[in-house]
């Protein structure tokens, strides 16, 4: 849903076979289907990130499904509001857990099948909260998805022998079922500050990881790309 849908979308469009993953079956299931009315068969499948052996075992069978693997997007993310005075342990794992273990166990399951075909580009989801500290967000959110950059720039310096790229996303506060939801935190006044005007849609970002992962990117690694109507600028 939310990003990860319009990314699938977008490169569905491009004529990509699509391998869609989700915590809910049956939404990610619908989601292949709907994607697929004009034709296509993409595949889908349960994963639960945080669970590194069996999403390893998913991904492998997967890629033998397909065939191959071009391009692999980590967009499963998951926010909780708390703050640095209330923040639980068990709230730091899970946003850890998702956000940032299983950006790099996903990219681990697929690494040596990129490093072997010599081709391939991961997009990561990272955020804008990585750079300003997640304080509209949650500490361990913001701290997982400043994991989510650096740890990016590793893996293009790793793959880049291999011809793999690697990059990341960075959105703002763009309007999804997500963020919506955090209206209270302070979601609402961060986008009355937005340069450009509005919320960004889904979209935009689908367009982003839709350029980072095609060859019109081809002389472009370990970027953290804005996509945020200019709320951070650097």
């Amino acid at each position: 849903r939310g990003i990860g849908y319009a990314i699938g979308q977008r490169f569905a469009a491009e004529g990509a076979r699509l391998a869609l993953t989700d915590i809910d079956e049956d939404g990610v299931s619908a989601a292949a289907r709907t994607l697929g009315a004009s034709g296509a068969e993409h595949l889908s499948a349960r994963i639960d990130v945080a669970d590194v052996a069996s999403s390893r075992t998913r991904i492998e069978a997967l890629i033998g499904d397909l065939g191959h693997l071009d391009i692999l997007v980590n967009n499963a993310g998951f926010v909780r509001h708390t703050t640095a005075f209330d923040c639980t342990e068990q709230e730091w794992d899970l946003m850890v857990d998702i956000n940032l273990k299983g950006v790099f166990f996903c990219a681990q399951s697929v690494l040596p099948h990129m490093r072997d075909r010599r081709a391939g580009a991961i997009v990561n989801l990272s955020s804008l909260a990585a750079k300003t500290g997640g304080v509209a967000a949650a500490p361990p959110y913001g701290a997982a998805k400043a994991g989510v950059s650096a740890l990016t720039v590793h893996l293009a310096k790793v793959m880049a022998p291999f011809g793999v790229r690697v990059n990341a996303l960075a959105p703002g506060v763009i309007d999804t079922d997500m963020v919506r939801g955090m209206a209270s935190a302070g979601h609402d006044d961060l986008a009355k500050q937005i340069p450009l005007g509005e919320q960004g849609r889904a979209e935009d970002v689908a367009n982003a990881a839709l350029f980072l992962a095609s060859d019109e990117a081809r002389h472009i690694t370990g970027e953290i790309v804005d996509v945020n109507g200019g709320l951070w600028m650097d």
